[in-house]
């Protein structure tokens, strides 16, 4: 997980039966696969590296296995994508997969279920939290083998419990998360599966530390109202304590569907002292409570089909907004495209009724200047934003698909 803001109880058995089902979900494949996924071998599963590519091969070994299809490139399983990164302050081009397994039920509308793979590798890339981090293996056990191990279990599930569900489903493992959500962003422009076929989307990320106390975070919960419906039921019958999070738009790859007006869900069992850093080691995992997470998955799952539910799509709250306005006098209600590295601030996203939306601002649009201040980059953006008086109005240049524009904004 990528993180730009601060944002059960144990069961008793090996494997969770869900009831009238012959299947079950199993503890121990799990487990297996963290300790696969957030081993040495695969030396921190950096984008575009040799571990990448091992874990997606294990992926997609997995979705085979389970009997998915394929619906990555050219009938495979993986979707390659081109990545951009900078080692010793050199840029790099290189090449990331998501892997991309389906489950054709032969229904209308399509479930995806994701979750990323890609972490912080041996150090070069950016993002660790350790000093002098070079050399040295960060093995992302819980960001986010977790969350991939959840997602393989659940590939297996559902294509082995001989229930033909109302829903198909695509399991989706994404590269590059780290460096920007760039596998999820670049999967929802590229998708074998039609945007427009997909229900909802439920991401896994950081789902390896379930503590009782603290319980299980819910994102999404504003991006439709059946999540508000039907998930406190399903959490009370498992007595898994919660907190719920409205926006649709994160640290992670459910934001990529939410701003393609997707309901989403976004499951996360919070921050620790090993966020980021070497430490995040496979025997650090609690299996148990990625068990509870896979449980309250499957059982919303459970709902929807069984009431023939099509979770309708909400626009949510953002919270970035209100920590913008906390931190300066204004804000300007955009959402910065993080994995941009040309010149200026590309939006990714334009805040519904918020100073840029009512300015006339896109998604895809560049910022340039913001009154007499040029803006070169994100950086030159937060600076701009602070000169500003909630009431000024300023002119603000943005570049178009190769026009320039000049907006007038009031804050």
């Amino acid at each position: 997980m990528k993180f730009t803001y601060k944002s059960l109880l144990a069961l008793a058995g090996m494997a969770v039966y869900h009831p009238g089902f012959s299947q079950k979900l199993d503890l121990k494949e799990i487990q297996t696969h963290v300790r696969f996924l957030a081993s040495d071998s695969l030396e921190g599963r950096g984008t575009g590296t040799l571990g990448e590519i091992r874990a997606a091969n294990y992926i997609a070994s997995s979705f085979l296995q389970a009997g998915l299809e394929p619906k990555g490139y050219e009938g495979s399983f993986f979707q390659p994508f081109g990545v951009t990164i900078s080692v010793e302050s050199i840029p790099h081009q290189v090449t990331a997969r998501n892997v991309v397994g389906f489950l054709d039920n032969q229904a209308e509308k399509t479930i995806v279920i994701g979750a990323h793979f890609d972490h912080l590798g041996k150090g070069y890339q950016s993002g660790s939290l350790s000093p002098d981090s070079r050399e040295m293996i960060h093995n992302g056990a819980d960001d986010n083998a977790s969350g991939t191990a959840g997602l393989i279990e659940l590939a297996r599930y559902y294509a082995t419990n001989n229930i033909k569900e109302g829903f198909n489903f695509l399991f989706v493992a994404f590269s590059g998360e780290e460096l920007g959500l760039l596998g999820s962003k670049f999967f929802v422009s590229k998708s074998e599966i039609p945007v427009e076929s997909m229900a909802f989307m439920i991401n896994m990320d950081m789902i390896g530390r379930l503590d009782e106390e603290k319980g299980l975070t819910i994102g999404g919960w504003g991006t439709s109202p059946s999540w508000g419906d039907l998930l406190p039921g399903i959490a009370r019958n498992s007595n898994l304590k919660y907190n719920v999070d409205s926006s649709g738009i994160g640290p992670s790859d459910h934001t990529s569907f939410y701003l393609k007006e997707k309901p989403v869900l976004f499951f996360f069992t919070g921050v620790h002292s090993d966020y980021h850093k070497p430490s995040d080691d496979a025997d650090k995992i609690n299996a148990r409570g990625i068990l509870t997470v896979l449980q309250t998955i499957v059982g919303l799952v459970d709902e929807l089909d069984a009431k023939k539910i099509v979770p309708s799509f909400t626009t949510a709250g953002n919270p970035h907004a209100q920590a913008t306005q906390q931190t300066f006098k204004v804000t300007l209600g955009v959402i910065p495209d993080y994995s941009f590295t040309g010149k200026g601030l590309k939006i990714d996203g334009v805040t519904k009724d918020r100073p840029a939306d009512l300015a006339g601002m896109k998604a895809g649009d560049i910022v340039l200047k913001m009154g007499e201040l040029t803006i070169a980059n994100i950086q030159d953006y937060m600076k701009a934003l602070g000169t500003f008086e909630k009431g000024q109005t300023t002119n603000v240049e943005i570049n178009r698909q190769d026009e320039k524009k000049v907006l007038r904004v009031m804050f």
